[in-house]
């Protein structure tokens, strides 16, 4: 199938395609890296932080459609960086603007998804898409670049669309985590240090926390670490006698990607904490999703997940309603907890729930990013709660 150039892909850059598993195709221009990636088609509806977005290692095998129209105006730097590298298989966005304006910015955006081996595709009409997203819900998609050595065809886009296996049944957490067992000191960031001076937390820290990695955004570790935990940081598939014997005050369960069923290395440890000993226990996103699951509840594969940093969610307790971020495509069924594990917070957009506590021991935890820079910082609390588990556990 040949497509007509229109004046905005009639120039000097190469072309994409974007191509869903129910046949729908967009031709754009390509940026980033000249390469083909399959993966399942989401849509975020962030203003701004789009570089902590790309950095999210729990978009892992997920091609990204930004639904704010103008995306790398203020280019990368490396403070915004959520991970080490980009997990994301493509993204897709309305427009690139060619002036980069922002006295932080040290690489543009196309240059920075080329670095990392990461294609994109611009000049596509995103709310078109995204509506496609939200009527039938997300898709298996393939981000096809002219001149990547794949045929540039919408036959063969489809084709390799087609094939993508889906996000259902995949461990994605023991893909993205660390390798060895590490040290965090970092605070949070403040505006004025420089990228190469770290924000390194030098004061007291009396809470030795450990933090599973399942694919964690370095902004959680930086928030444990202000206040005041000396946090080491193991692999998702770390046996929990090794955690056990690093003698934590606490255990924190970090975010990732993919389906958290199949994860039963990670579910078998936080079984084995949660049943067997008094250490406070706090989780977030793919973390939340593991509790539940350690505890006996069930998950479930959303239709298009919750992608944003304006997503209003209620606790049930105080009735406060807090605006949050979040990023997952799978949630906890409600239909299947356990009676020991009791629901504190509800998204208001579907009812879907957002927080759970044990009633039998200091173990809770929250499916949106309470720690997310591109959104507001309505539920910074909750790791406050985290070390006050912790100081009445030691005391």
């Amino acid at each position: 199938m040949e497509f007509p150039l229109s004046k905005l892909v009639a120039s000097a850059h190469p072309r994409a395609l974007l191509a869903l598993a129910d046949g729908t195709v967009f031709e754009g221009i390509s940026f980033g890296a000249p390469t083909t990636k399959v993966g399942e088609v989401v849509f975020n509806t962030s203003l701004t932080g789009y570089q902590e977005i790309v950095t999210d290692p729990s978009y892992c095998r997920q091609i990204v459609t930004l639904t704010y129209p103008h995306i790398g105006n203020v280019g990368t730097n490396p403070q915004d960086e959520e991970s080490a590298g980009l997990h994301l298989s493509g993204l897709v966005i309305k427009d690139l603007p060619e002036l980069v304006s922002n006295f932080r910015s040290t690489m543009p955006l196309a240059d920075y998804l080329k670095k990392h081996g990461v294609p994109g595709i611009s000049g596509i009409d995103t709310r078109k898409l995204t509506r496609i997203l939200r009527e039938k819900g997300a898709q298996n998609g393939c981000l096809l670049t002219e001149g990547s050595g794949e045929t540039f065809s919408a036959e063969r886009a489809i084709e390799l669309a087609k094939g993508f296996p889906g996000l259902a049944g995949m461990d994605l957490a023991k893909v993205v985590s660390c390798t060895e067992a590490h040290e965090w000191v970092e605070g949070e960031w403040a505006l004025g240090v420089a990228a190469e001076e770290p924000h390194f937390q030098t004061g007291e820290r009396p809470h030795h926390v450990v933090a599973f990695d399942y694919g964690a955004k370095r902004n959680i570790l930086r928030m444990l670490a202000q206040r005041g935990c000396r946090v080491t940081v193991v692999p998702a598939q770390t046996p929990v006698e090794k955690v056990l014997a690093l003698n934590p005050d606490g255990v924190f369960l970090s975010n990732g990607p993919g389906d958290p069923e199949p994860c039963d290395y990670a579910i078998s440890a936080i079984k084995h904490i949660l049943d067997n000993t008094k250490l406070p226990v706090f989780g977030i996103c793919l973390g939340h999703q593991l509790m539940a699951l350690a505890s006996g509840a069930k998950t479930l594969k959303m239709k298009f997940g919750h992608h944003g940093a304006n997503h209003p969610v209620q606790d049930l307790k105080t009735k406060r309603v807090a605006i949050t971020s979040q990023n997952h495509g799978f949630a906890v069924d409600a239909d299947s907890l356990p009676a020991n594990l009791r629901v504190t917070h509800v998204s208001l957009f579907d009812g879907s729930i957002q927080g759970l506590e044990r009633t039998d021991r200091a173990a809770f935890c929250f499916q949106g990013h309470p720690e997310a820079s591109p959104g507001p910082h309505d539920l910074a609390e909750l790791f406050d709660r985290f070390i006050s588990d912790i100081k009445v556990a030691k005391a």
